[in-house]
């Protein structure tokens, strides 16, 4: 069996503006294990200007990802030689390194259910409903930042493709501006018709979010998630006790490993969410361990992706459906790119579907698609 590491640069068809800046490509590095004619992968996709594992690794943003990459070689040798000696690893240690973490777990799950079960498609992860194509998954339609007239324009793109439930990002336009195109919805649609989830990525001022929230709260909107920067846990804790809008939590859970500090958090700020995303939140154990300790708090929590490729969306989507999960789900299918892999997930109806055989040889596909397309980065074995 091979080991390799795969540098991969996605485009965005349009630059993706949140309130903390404005993305044009997207750097995600493939974890793979070859044998035979088979393979296994998992995705690594640091956000640059928010994941804790790649600001740690530089004063820029060039240095941060030869520090990222260089630890990513590390661990995937490390992986590579356990998984060979049928030693299980120990990923506690990883939690701190959210999105390496999440792409060495998929690349192992994959690894080791294929081994054992010798089913041959490397488009499966987590068997389901969903994976057999059996039961969609319900989703919401996001609407990304942009001038006034153009967040016009997709809303109504969406609502033509049947969405029922619309999250907006919010923070980067007027205020006002943002609340009259809220309004609009609300006006033809009522809540019953059309659930409105707004995200402000931080972007609301202890000064401002008060005022703010107030203003929202009209709009009978389902929630809002982190309206103010994280790591202010006694204003969040405040705002979640009094807002009219159910909050969400999303930046403030980043950086939160241990399972004490994650229960400290928790009831300290009594949030009526989270919002989990495995890149950002500890992996698929950290957001299941977040998962648990909502649910015996009565919180309620649904999965997003974090702008990974088909690759990772593609595990995210198969391991959120074995959770039992009814409200729409922060999912898609990677349309934001313009150079995307291909993947086994479609949106049909407005909800994510999963059919294996959509691409065919998944695996001859993929061995084409990182030859073709990625980087090399390093290689462990014969």
């Amino acid at each position: 069996m091979q080991a390799e590491l795969y540098r991969f640069e996605l485009q965005f068809k349009e630059p993706a503006m949140t309130s903390r800046g404005t993305y044009v490509t997207h750097t995600v590095w493939y974890p793979v294990f070859k044998w035979q004619d088979q393979l296994a992968l998992g995705e690594c996709a640091p956000l640059p200007d928010l994941s804790a594992d790649f600001l740690a690794g530089g004063a820029n943003e060039s240095e941060r990802t030869k520090t990222y990459e260089a630890f990513l070689t590390q661990l995937l040798e490390l992986l590579w030689h356990r998984v060979q000696a049928q030693v299980t690893p120990d990923f506690s240690s990883l939690r701190p390194f959210s999105s390496i973490l999440f792409g060495l777990e998929c690349l192992q799950h994959q690894y080791l259910q294929r081994q054992s079960s010798k089913q041959g498609n490397a488009a499966l992860l987590w068997a389901s409903p969903f994976s057999a194509g059996a039961q969609d998954l319900p989703i919401n339609g996001l609407i990304w930042m942009g001038s006034f007239e153009q967040m016009e324009r997709r809303i109504e793109a969406k609502l033509a493709e049947g969405y029922r439930c619309i999250k907006l990002k919010i923070g980067a336009l007027d205020f006002a501006r943002e609340v009259e195109l809220l309004t609009q919805l609300r006006r033809r649609f009522s809540p019953e018709d059309l659930e409105l989830r707004v995200d402000a990525n931080g972007a609301f001022t202890p000064a401002t979010v008060e005022e703010k929230l107030k203003a929202l709260s009209t709009l009978e909107l389902h929630s809002i998630e982190q309206p103010i920067k994280a790591g202010q846990w006694e204003l969040m804790s405040q705002l979640c006790a009094h807002s009219l809008i159910a909050i969400g939590l999303d930046e403030e859970l980043i950086g939160v490993n241990e399972r004490a500090e994650k229960e400290r958090l928790l009831d300290t700020i009594k949030p009526r969410y989270l919002i989990l995303k495995p890149s950002l939140h500890g992996g698929i154990s950290g957001c299941s361990e977040w998962m648990s300790l909502a649910q015996a708090r009565g919180i309620g929590y649904w999965v997003t992706s974090a702008l990974e490729s088909n690759i990772g969306l593609n595990a995210i989507a198969q391991w959120c459906a074995t959770q039992g999960v009814t409200m729409p789900q922060g999912l898609g299918t990677g349309l934001l790119y313009t150079n995307n892999v291909a993947g086994p997930l479609s949106i049909v109806q407005a909800k994510l579907h999963c059919d294996l055989t959509r691409v065919g040889d998944y695996d001859s596909y993929l061995r084409d698609f990182l030859e073709r397309n990625c980087q090399l980065v390093a290689r462990f074995g014969a």
